[in-house]
């Protein structure tokens, strides 16, 4: 047994760090319970992080099925909707054995690259924690609301296969997601954009170039992962023309797809509550089942 009292002022200084040091360790590696659900805080990005203010909160259901979602809330890439259109969407896909991953991304102002690196990485970190996590790598998908649809849908327009050289093994993933849950998504930057969200990604004088770099109703193609939208045709505040030209473009490139056109609710259906609410939840887990996404 050490006695601490004969070891010299700097050798304690450095074994107090060393017990610090394990104890963050075991709480980043460590499932917090939360009755029928654990959560889990990881850092999102490790071994030089850029300058990100990222986060995610791992939420694990108790009988994991193997299928993870990484969830961007929306808030017009000015801040997040962390409630309804996160933890609350985590938590019902618990109750369906999928592990649901909140991100809470930086928020872009202006940068438009800056959220897309944190879904990137959120993607990259999942599939490179599966076997411990319990997951599928083939089964890690992203959902997103309003501009969270827009980042989870750029998630899904631009990726990589990762980067075997790269000393992080995380870098080494693919960030491309296995399947992707749209709900009254922001999907162009151009005419039919919210433009808010717009102005808060882009900048306000985007080039030609950038915005249709960031309509990803343009950056569609046969890599494109299988997609499920739902979006209410009363929304007034992101027309549902969004959804409707990412399916159009998904089927022309005959990538596996289903638009639920939803009668009412507007935008974020009547405070994420009700049959229209209902209604994309349960066909969104209809859709996955038979996708073989879920058993």
């Amino acid at each position: 047994m050490i006695d601490l009292v004969k070891l010299s002022k700097q050798v304690k200084t450095q074994l107090l760090c060393g017990v610090v040091l394990l104890v963050v360790g075991a709480v980043n590696e460590t499932f917090a319970d939360e009755g029928s659900s654990k959560t889990m805080k990881p850092p999102l990005w490790t071994q030089k992080p850029p300058k990100s203010e990222g986060k995610l909160t791992v939420h694990r259901p108790s009988k994991p099925n193997g299928t993870a979602i990484v969830i961007c809330p929306g808030g017009g890439y000015r801040g997040l909707v962390t409630g309804g259109e996160g933890h609350g969407i985590a938590k019902w896909l618990n109750r369906h054995g999928i592990t649901g991953i909140v991100l809470e991304y930086e928020l872009p102002k202006g940068r438009p690259f800056v959220p897309l690196r944190d879904v990137q990485r959120a993607i990259r970190l999942t599939r490179a924690n599966a076997s411990k996590w319990g997951l599928n790598t083939k089964r890690i998908g992203v959902i997103g609301f309003s501009a969270g649809g827009h980042l989870a849908s750029t998630a899904g327009t631009h990726f990589d296969a990762g980067d075997p050289n790269s000393q992080e093994p995380i870098e080494r993933e693919s960030c491309r997601p296995d399947f992707m849950i749209l709900v009254y998504p922001v999907i162009s930057m151009s005419d039919k954009t919210h433009q808010g969200s717009k102005r808060n990604l882009l900048g306000r004088m985007p080039t030609d170039k950038m915005v249709r770099l960031f309509s990803n109703e343009m950056q569609v193609n046969k890599q494109t992962p299988p997609t499920y939208l739902a979006h209410a045709l009363d929304d007034k505040v992101v027309v549902p023309d969004n959804s409707r030209l990412f399916h159009e473009a998904l089927r022309e490139h005959q990538v596996p797809t289903e638009y639920l056109k939803l009668p009412s609710g507007g935008h974020g259906l009547n405070g994420y509550r009700g049959p229209m609410w209902d209604a994309w939840q349960k066909g969104s887990i209809r859709w996955l089942k038979a996708q073989d996404l879920i058993p």
